[in-house]
């Protein structure tokens, strides 16, 4: 099953975040990927998960080949 992250969409729109290994748990949050991965591992998240969350979200549905 996959990770629900709306609440994370909903709170950090259009930010960077770094998530801890839970990939549930924000660490730090910033306008770049640079600084927010700096902020990490000043809080001694040395390998953050980055990712930025989108403005909006969307649906999708589709299938793999």
């Amino acid at each position: 099953m996959g990770i629900d992250w709306t609440k994370i969409q909903s709170k950090y729109r259009g930010l960077w975040v770094a998530l801890a290994d839970d990939e549930k748990t924000v660490v730090a949050s910033g306008g770049s990927a640079k600084e927010t991965y700096e902020q990490a591992r000043k809080k001694g998240h040395q390998e953050a998960i980055l990712t930025r969350m989108p403005e909006e979200l969307t649906a999708y549905v589709g299938f793999g080949l």
